[in-house]
């Protein structure tokens, strides 16, 4: 119930400062990994302890190649490690996928809105077909890119955590 209740107050602090300023910041995530680590040691010693590094270990790994490509901040990276540590690697998987599927669902959202779903349509063998061949990104002209919108990620994370704490660390089949 602890850890339940401080991964709710740390998401929403997140998701408000990811919204005003697109950062989410180390006066948070820092403080609140030193109280997870020692809760988890505190509460059930070495072996709590161990599990909630390698949920933090997960959760840091599941997010560092966008964050090296260039498409995550680091501070969504540090939010997801977070979650880890707080509940664990399976707790932390799952809330990975439900995190990939809202974020997916925000960027559909956005590119209806911007009307650059068609332009985005267009681009994507190009994209798929340079990355495969040339093994890095393909770069495009600032003013034919879709690469301009933006989005807080910290809202699709928190989200995917909520998600995954509604349904109890369990994977939703349709």
């Amino acid at each position: 119930m602890w850890f339940n209740l401080l991964l709710i107050m740390i998401l929403t602090v997140c998701v408000i400062t990811d919204i005003r300023s697109r950062k989410i910041y180390n006066k948070i995530i820092y403080p609140s990994l030193l109280v997870t680590f020692l809760s988890h040691l505190l509460q059930g010693g070495w072996d709590q302890l161990l599990g909630a590094i390698l949920g933090f270990s997960l959760g840091f790994f599941l997010l560092l190649i966008p964050y090296l490509m260039g498409g995550m901040g680091a501070g969504d990276v540090k939010l997801l490690a977070l979650i880890g540590a707080l509940k664990g690697s399976s707790f932390v998987l799952y809330t990975g996928i439900y995190m990939a599927l809202i974020g997916g669902a925000i960027a559909l959202i956005l590119l209806i809105h911007h009307k650059k779903l068609l332009q985005f349509l267009k681009q994507m063998p190009y994209l798929l077909t340079s990355i495969r061949l040339l093994g890095t990104d393909a770069t495009m002209t600032q003013e034919s890119s879709i690469c301009t919108i933006t989005y807080p990620y910290g809202i699709a994370i928190a989200g995917g955590a909520v998600f995954t704490l509604l349904l109890q660390g369990r994977l939703l089949l349709w």
